[in-house]
């Protein structure tokens, strides 16, 4: 691992590289694999890759779940709350909201 300031510069093979904040740990791909599923409320479990596309209108919000979770995944129900007392971590949602109405 190669550091730059703040910053280190990991690469994974031959081409692929990225930034990773200085004092962060980095996993490797190898555990990263044989790490736990995320998708433990088995939503969307028959497609290969789970996507969700959404619109906000103007003036709108909405708060997507980044925990997985949430009994309304996609979308939040603060059940990282109780996650993030549980366990110390400090996942929270994504919240998107659209451009103010004129």
């Amino acid at each position: 691992m190669k550091t730059a300031g703040a910053i280190a510069l990991v690469t994974l093979g031959c081409a692929n590289a990225f930034v990773i904040p200085a004092g962060r740990t980095v996993v490797r791909a190898e555990t990263a694999r044989a790490a736990e599923k995320i998708n433990t409320i088995e939503f969307e479990l028959d497609k290969p890759k789970v996507v969700t596309m959404d619109s906000v209108d103007a003036g709108g919000k909405k708060v997507y779940c980044r925990c997985w979770k949430s009994g309304t995944f996609p979308l939040c129900d603060g059940a990282h709350v109780k996650h993030n007392e549980a366990t110390g971590d400090n996942v929270g949602p994504l919240i998107v909201s659209g451009p103010k109405k004129e």
